[in-house]
């Protein structure tokens, strides 16, 4: 499932196509442009050119140089593409892949598609992100410890809460919890300054990392989740499995406290 980590990279996409003239938009998925219907989309964004990308936890959002903003989320397993003209020449002007649910075509010929085979991404018109919290790679100390302290959940729970904090999923939570050496059932009132300060931390590394490397699964410890798994500190010690915030968990129970 894309994480932060993948969003960004995707808002990394966007940002090839920023300053082009759309000419047509293929809308006709009526579940991954819900709530609008076949063309809406479409007859909001043609003619304008996209102006800038930006991205909150999960979720990404491009503003028009004088329109609408377009809200576009991956979902499970969705990606977005840009094929240049010559792409397109190759694979088959008009013939747009099997798994594109929603895609814009611009003037120079080139087109930005959100591919996803399982249909849960999402496009939608002037998107309301009220409700996501703060994002993950760049929150402030003070927001964190309020937001990741506060109450009596166990912390995983409370990192994967969109609400608290935008952007972390199960496996960059599993991870950042390894490099900061605390358990997942740890209740979020037990946990010190010192220790969301060193959470903070952490993530803020495992984030720049994975950004990096290309996404949430090149973590050291989240190559190791698996029913046979050993903790990477030094490779022998066997991980502990559980369910904790309705997401399989995995977690090293000798230096994980």
């Amino acid at each position: 499932m894309p994480e932060l980590p993948e969003a960004e990279r995707a808002r990394g996409v966007l940002e090839r196509v920023l300053g082009k003239r759309i000419v047509r938009v293929q809308d006709g998925d009526t579940y991954v442009s819900r709530p609008h219907a076949p063309g809406e989309i479409g007859a909001a964004l043609v003619g304008h050119r996209l102006a800038a990308a930006h991205r909150r936890g999960k979720f990404l959002w491009v503003e028009t140089e004088d329109g609408p903003v377009l809200g576009l989320h991956l979902g499970m397993a969705g990606r977005l593409v840009v094929e240049t003209p010559a792409e397109r020449n190759d694979a088959g002007e008009g013939t747009p892949a099997r798994w594109d649910r929603f895609a814009i075509e611009f003037e120079d010929g080139s087109r930005l598609a959100l591919r996803d085979k399982r249909r849960l991404g999402r496009a939608v018109l002037n998107p309301d992100f009220s409700h996501v919290g703060p994002d993950a790679a760049d929150v402030d100390r003070d927001t964190f410890r309020r937001r990741i302290g506060a109450g009596h959940a166990p912390i995983k729970a409370r990192l994967l809460d969109q609400h608290a904090i935008s952007g972390i999923g199960n496996l960059l939570a599993d991870q950042v919890l390894w490099q900061a050496r605390i358990g997942p059932t740890r209740t979020t009132d037990t946990l010190t300054d010192d220790d969301l300060d060193r959470l903070r931390r952490e993530l803020r590394a495992a984030v720049r990392s994975a950004i990096r490397k290309g996404g949430a699964h090149t973590g050291a410890f989240v190559r190791a989740r698996g029913p046979d798994g050993a903790c990477p500190r030094d490779g022998h010690r066997p991980l502990s499995r559980g369910r904790i915030g309705g997401r399989t968990t995995y977690w090293c129970p000798v230096c994980q406290v």
